[in-house]
């Protein structure tokens, strides 16, 4: 029985569902479709390579990937062999992402959506997206000094489009299934449809070559010559090709694992710096008592795209209230100090009044603090129980009780950082080494990575803007930003619906540089 045959099926089966799926499936893909040994002639330029390039790349990435999960996420950090296969993973993100935006930007530049293809061009968009959102998950969940920084710098976008009051960035084990579970699957789901879509629809055609006459619409079957094409091994080689750079990459450079900050780090290396901050935590001074939405209702605070605050949409999701969670709640673990709890007594007695007066005169005198044997000292003054309080805070921290505390509040098997990440981010010890890192927002941060490696590229257009005026000095920078880059990014995934955007590779020709052995060959035929 031919193939034709085995796929109608009998015909009393004709009503079966079955028998209808696959006759559909077949009538849409047939094998030679699925596996094609023929591609147009003109389907011979580099930029075609790209794609192939770029799906061998993201099967590295999953391998290296799989291999990270399976072990762990704290394998990699003490071990040579989980660390290469961390530079394995990091190197062929690097190439994945280089690979998929010259394939998008070439075909953008042959308006590949033409011949009813718009869907392929639009899940080569989400892709692109969604890959995006994966490294970025990825680059939170290193658990090392970057993750830290890009983590508690990237909260505030987040925070102002409203996406962080379910998508907690400081949350470690929250983004560790997202990049490991959630976002990868998404990606090859999306890919998988892409390459279907193109299997389908074909490769576009060329626009038409000058003096053409009878040449075939974009959406009809391509009718000029035809030359032989081996999927198989083109896919063979484009692998061999990603795993050598990889490899070469990862020897070569390896990649960046610069150890995280702890609270303790921070209260041993910049004891005053410490207090400053805790004192200001419990002022209901800091960034974070500030804050607003998700992490707490305080009226006037938050961004606004004009009237609109997409933050309180959602309200207070994460609820954290500084005062409480990163002073007097670790204070009150203390039990081997009775000299300790007496003075909590008194500062919980005395009324909100009283309380801030002590600590509005201790903060002003900490402008003239220092620090010596794991104290620190200021002037004279009426400041009660605070200054006691503070250097029980310090001593908590400098043991490493301090972290613990503010992670055993989620759990015995503590994931979540927000606590200990929103506490740090407040103080100006981290920021001073970011800052040398060249990690901060007018050094292009989100973009680069510790070291002499590199970073995220491919957010390159988002951090673009805050370099700029007015956005490098407005208030609401980070909920203009993002509305500009949904904008954008909506603009570029329905490119093929929106007139004048559409015509542009039309207009530009460069078209004719990615074909010019097909316009070379078919416009000398016709002079000859």
């Amino acid at each position: 029985m031919d193939r034709e045959s085995i796929v109608a099926g009998l015909p009393e089966d004709s009503d079966m569902w079955t028998n209808k799926v696959r006759r559909k499936f077949y009538g849409k893909l047939p094998p030679e479709k699925l596996l094609p040994d023929r591609q147009p002639s003109y389907v011979s330029s580099w930029i075609y390579v790209f794609g192939i390039l770029t799906v061998s790349a993201l099967a590295v990435v999953a391998l290296s990937g799989a291999i990270l999960a399976v072990k762990g996420p704290s394998w990699w950090h003490g071990s040579s062999i989980g660390h290469y296969v961390n530079s394995l993973h990091m190197w062929s993100v690097e190439l994945f992402f280089f690979f998929m935006i010259i394939h998008l930007w070439g075909k953008f530049f042959m308006a590949s959506w033409r011949g009813k293809r718009s869907l392929t061009w639009i899940t080569g968009m989400i892709t692109f997206l969604a890959s995006v959102g994966t490294a970025f998950t990825g680059y939170v969940s290193q658990q090392n000094f970057d993750s830290q920084w890009i983590s508690t710098q990237g909260k505030d976008g987040l925070n102002a489009a409203g996406i962080g009051s379910f998508f907690n960035v400081l949350n470690f084990g929250q983004m560790l299934m997202w990049h490991i579970v959630l976002l990868p699957l998404i990606v090859l789901i999306i890919v998988a449809i892409h390459v279907v879509m193109v299997r389908l629809r074909g490769v576009v055609h060329p626009f038409p070559p000058k003096g053409a006459k009878d040449y075939p619409a974009d959406d009809k079957p391509w009718t000029g010559k035809y030359r032989r094409y081996d999927i198989l091994k083109e896919g063979t080689i484009a692998m061999t090709v990603v795993l050598v750079l990889t490899i070469l990459f990862a020897v070569v450079f390896s990649s960046p694992d610069e150890a995280p900050i702890t609270l303790q780090t921070w209260a041993r290396s910049a004891p005053v710096d410490f207090v400053s901050t805790a004192t200001s935590e419990l002022a209901g001074t800091s960034i974070s008592a500030r804050y607003g939405y998700p992490y707490n209702n305080v009226p006037g605070s938050g961004q606004k795209l004009g009237p609109i605050s997409f933050p309180s949409i959602f309200g207070v999701t994460i609820p954290v209230n500084p005062a409480q969670d990163f002073v007097l709640k670790p204070l009150a673990t203390v039990t081997n100090d009775p000299t300790l709890a007496s003075y909590l007594s008194t500062y919980n007695s005395a009324g909100a009044s009283q309380d801030g007066k002590w600590v509005d005169a201790y903060t002003k005198a900490l402008s003239k603090g220092t620090a010596a044997g794991g104290v620190v000292s200021v002037p004279s003054g009426q400041y009660g129980p605070v200054p006691y309080m503070m250097n029980s805070l310090l001593r908590l921290a400098s043991s490493g009780g301090l972290d613990a505390s503010l992670v055993a509040g989620t759990g015995f098997y503590g994931t979540d950082y927000t606590k200990p990440l929103l506490f740090l981010a407040d103080g100006g010890y981290m920021a001073g080494i970011a800052q040398k890192q060249h990690l901060l927002g007018t050094q292009w941060g989100m973009m680069n990575e510790t070291g002499n490696y590199p970073g995220q590229a491919w957010l390159w257009l988002y951090t673009f803007w805050y370099q700029i005026s007015p956005f490098s000095t407005s208030g609401n920078a980070d909920v203009l930003v993002w509305s500009i880059i949904i904008v954008l990014s909506l603009g570029m995934m329905l490119l093929p619906f929106i007139p004048g955007l559409r015509a542009i590779p039309e207009k530009v020709k460069l078209y004719r540089l990615i074909w010019r052995d097909y316009y070379r060959e078919v416009e000398s035929e016709k002079i000859d």
